[in-house]
């Protein structure tokens, strides 16, 4: 990375230095997509700080941003408040009421974006249990708080001078952002992260990832309050990629075949759905396109890197790509160079799978504390282990305890929890971050992630289950979209399941046969029921799943099932269905 990158609000000037961008970041606008240039970044970011401080923020005040959906303003407005040496807190737009008013007034937020009218009601209600002395939004209101009303605050721009001596006072270890994270647990923590936190994070994923020269798409759709995206959207920058901001992530297939984008950052849900609807688009053909589907499928579940598997394997494998994975690649754009996985476990069979089609799929490691950043597998000399999440960046080092938690050390280890020292002292410990994660390192280096420490629990007969590890086996099957392994302290394990609604419909269909009831259709209940002895077969009986029941409803994040980048918040689930947990464990 350049030298002269040590502050998050380097990276604009530099790609207008490097790769000044006429599409630096282009937005759909009445179904017309419209850009906006690096030139136009930064004027408007000088902008956005020149209103700042006409409003009074000075280094070190929080304000906090809100957006539905990924958009230019979301950026415009982060590099102009970094440029003040103030905080960037952003939070979801999924979040209640009662959760604004805790982060806003935890945080000392003085000032609130928001993306749209509904959001600007909704901290409108709170502001009076929060210290906020403003709220804009990026929509234009009937009232002053419109974003050109608060961009008329800044115009002139005599004050722009005091914008530049307060930007040569920030130093790369003052804090940048206050992260809160998502609660699948108790109450959100507010990680604190310096400018040098994710610098040196973006520069070390910068150097594993191979992706480079000009022109290069990608697409936005993440939610950008989470630190993977954000962290992503920085490295866009540094590297002069175009962004392109999905709608919607339900629109985002549409999105992808009209972008064609050259690389995509994932999350193992979105890829487990995009493959899901591929299988089944195979599974509706007919005689020999149907068999050389499955057989391609089949061929690329076999896949290991470096020809591991020899000249005939790969002589099969040419002719699967040219037959059939070569209409995965135009599903996908047909430019897509290789994914970006985080967050949370993925399948092996969708890493070998992807990759023997043509798309690599390469995971990594790392948790808002980490900036995010800790492992990231690589194609390159020898650097990809399926099964793995790669080895460590670097500057980044690990090592295991000796009850297996994974401990990380290293420039991507956050400051700590915003007023919250005790926890921070229980988190870091030794220049360690105690991640909760249990995992092992083998002799090359590679890290292997096993279970979340605190998901680890114990039958009643002292046995310990791993319940991510049963889950990730449990969801191959195309029945189950989602699963959630219970049974602490209970004498066995079970699940609750959320069934694959669309495929259930096609497999009753199929099997001209009407399902009366999801919950309690018993020939449906029968089919899973093969899927969960098939899985069963590879675990020890102790671990084996015992007893299921179907939930009749989806899972997702409006109905607090999931947090926004798609993980399972157990405690909310379980108190959902607890009725069904009762009925699992009664006698």
């Amino acid at each position: 990375m350049n030298s002269s990158i040590s502050l998050l609000f380097d990276f604009p000037r530099y790609q207008m230095e490097n790769t000044p961008l006429n599409n630096c970041f282009v937005y759909k606008s009445d179904n017309v997509w419209k850009n906006v240039s690096t030139e136009e970044y930064i004027e408007l970011a000088n902008n956005v700080s020149r209103s700042l401080l006409q409003l009074g923020i000075n280094p070190g005040d929080k304000i906090a941003v809100i957006t539905t959906n990924n958009q230019p303003k979301w950026h415009i407005l982060d590099i102009g408040i970094l440029q003040t040496g103030a905080l960037n807190v952003p939070l979801y737009a999924t979040l209640s009421e009662k959760d604004y008013a805790y982060i806003l007034n935890h945080s000392d937020a003085k000032y609130c974006f928001v993306s749209d009218n509904d959001l600007f009601k909704k901290v409108t209600n709170v502001k009076d249990q929060t210290q906020l002395i403003g709220i804009y939004s990026f929509e234009e209101l009937d009232n002053e708080s419109g974003w050109e009303s608060f961009l008329t605050i800044g115009k002139d721009e005599m004050s722009q001078s005091k914008v530049e001596n307060l930007k040569s006072n920030v130093l790369p270890t003052d804090l940048a952002t206050i992260i809160y994270t998502s609660g699948t647990t108790g109450t959100p923590k507010g990680v604190m992260l310096s400018h040098q936190n994710l610098v040196d994070n973006i520069y070390a994923t910068a150097d594993r990832l191979d992706l480079e020269g000009e022109n290069k798409r990608v697409i936005s759709y993440l939610p950008i309050c989470h630190v993977f995206e954000r962290a992503a959207s920085y490295y866009y920058q540094y590297m002069g990629f175009e962004v392109y901001f999905a709608e919607s992530i339900e629109t985002l297939g549409d999105t992808i075949r009209e972008v064609k984008p050259h690389f995509l950052a994932v999350v193992p849900r979105l890829l487990e759905k995009i493959f899901d609807k591929i299988v089944d688009k195979g599974s509706q053909l007919s005689g020999v396109k149907k068999k050389l589907f499955f057989w391609a499928l089949s061929l690329g579940e076999q896949y290991k890197p470096y020809r591991k598997n020899g000249a005939w394997y790969h002589f099969k494998l040419g002719i699967a790509k040219k037959l059939i994975f070569s209409k995965w690649r135009q599903a996908l754009g047909g430019e897509l160079q290789f994914m970006l996985s985080g967050s949370a476990p993925l399948q092996d069979r969708l890493i070998r799978v992807f990759t023997a089609a043509g798309i690599p799929i390469f995971e990594g490691y790392g948790m808002t504390e980490s900036s995010p950043g800790a492992t990231l597998n690589d194609l390159r000399n020898n650097g990809l282990k399926i099964g793995t999440v790669g080895k460590p960046l670097k500057g980044v080092a690990i090592k295991i305890a000796e009850d297996g938690e994974i401990l990380i050390k290293g420039h991507n280890v956050m400051q700590g929890y915003y007023k919250n020292g005790e926890l921070t002292q229980e988190t870091i410990q030794a220049n360690y971050l105690h991640t909760g994660d249990i995992g092992k390192l083998d002799t090359d280096g590679f890290l292997t992630i096993t279970d979340r420490k605190k998901e680890i629990f114990k039958t009643s007969g002292g046995k310990y289950i791993a319940p991510a590890v049963l889950e990730s086996e449990l969801k191959k099957s195309r029945f189950i979209e989602q699963v959630m392994v219970i049974g602490e302290s209970q004498k066995m394990p079970a699940a609750l399941i959320q069934v694959n609604f669309e495929f259930v419909q096609e497999w009753a269909k199929r099997k001209s046969y009407p399902v009366k009831g999801i919950t309690t259709d018993q020939r449906l209940i029968d089919r899973i029921q093969k899927e969960i002895d098939t899985c069963n077969h590879g675990f020890g009986k102790w671990e084996q799943i015992k007893k299921f029941e179907i939930t009749p409803d989806e899972w997702s994040v409006e109905s607090g099932h999931l947090t926004p980048t798609l993980k399972m918040r157990r405690k909310i689930i379980k108190n959902k269905y607890q009725s069904l947990f009762d009925k699992i464990y009664a006698g």
